[in-house]
């Protein structure tokens, strides 16, 4: 199992195509890990260097307590991560608690990226916490089986959770979440927690993609739109029939704005 030692803790991550060529760092999803991106892996790791990893605190990556889970450490993950595996300037993929990181590394970190693509992510406080504490109360207490319709509706778009042509990804997703422990509460909790960073949009250089699911219970387009507002160089993308786990939910549509943007700022 491949692991590295960065900024105070361990983490897993698959490291898939050539060493020389550009490289893609993509960060999952709360409760998620590095296999949400398989899809993208597949597509892209022929002609990119393609770096996966699970948080600090999930996944196969070390626990941690919750002082520790806060997105200024895991910032500082990648940051360390980066460096450590020789990635910069490296185009940076998050999805929603990966686009908090992501948002943080291009206005902090400008100099290790060559662009970051974030979907389905805010750069607000967290407008849900009340119902998010109740929910990680719950899940700190009892395991993630009492709180999982509540965690699929958070996640999951209405076309995810109804069209059967999705059954299987749906399957896959509630197997995944019941997997979860109490542990991943502490996680949850700085999600509820976390400062915004609205304030530190107007450092961002580089380019930056903004993905929006039309069926985004969580952090719905509007949020994305705020994203945009602040960084007025920032492209906005919303996708159809999508909820809160982009790369999951529409992989294809994932890889196509993956590959336009790719072959504007690293084209191979």
């Amino acid at each position: 199992m491949p692991t590295i030692d960065v900024n105070g803790t361990t983490l897993y991550y698959e490291d898939e195509g050539p060493r020389d060529a550009p490289a893609l760092l993509m960060s999952a999803s709360m409760f998620f890990d590095a296999r949400m991106f398989q899809a993208q892996a597949d597509r892209f790791s022929d002609r990119y260097r393609v770096v996966r990893y699970d948080h600090r605190g999930q996944g196969r990556s070390a626990r941690a307590p919750r002082e520790q889970l806060d997105y200024d450490t895991h910032t500082a993950d990648v940051v360390a991560l980066i460096e450590a595996l020789d990635l910069e300037p490296v185009v940076f993929v998050g999805n929603s608690m990966g686009g908090f990181i992501g948002l943080r590394l291009a206005a902090r970190h400008g100099d290790l990226v060559r662009s970051v693509v974030v979907m389905g992510t805010s750069a607000d406080v967290e407008e849900q916490a009340d119902q998010m504490d109740a929910l990680i109360e719950v899940l700190a207490a009892h395991g993630m089986e009492p709180v999982l319709e509540g965690v699929l509706q958070f996640m999951m778009g209405t076309t995810t959770l109804t069209d059967p042509s999705r059954a299987e990804v749906l399957k896959g997703v509630r197997e995944l979440l019941l997997s979860r422990g109490p542990e991943y509460a502490d996680a949850a909790w700085n999600i509820a927690h976390r400062p915004g960073v609205l304030d530190e949009l107007g450092k961002i250089r580089v380019p930056l993609v903004v993905v929006a699911g039309t069926e985004d219970a969580t952090y719905p387009p509007e949020k994305s739109e705020q994203i945009v507002a602040g960084v007025p160089h920032a492209e906005l993308v919303v996708m159809e029939n999508t909820g809160h786990v982009h790369a999951l939910e529409n992989p294809e549509a994932v890889n196509d704005v993956l590959e336009r943007h790719l072959a504007e700022v690293a084209p191979v």
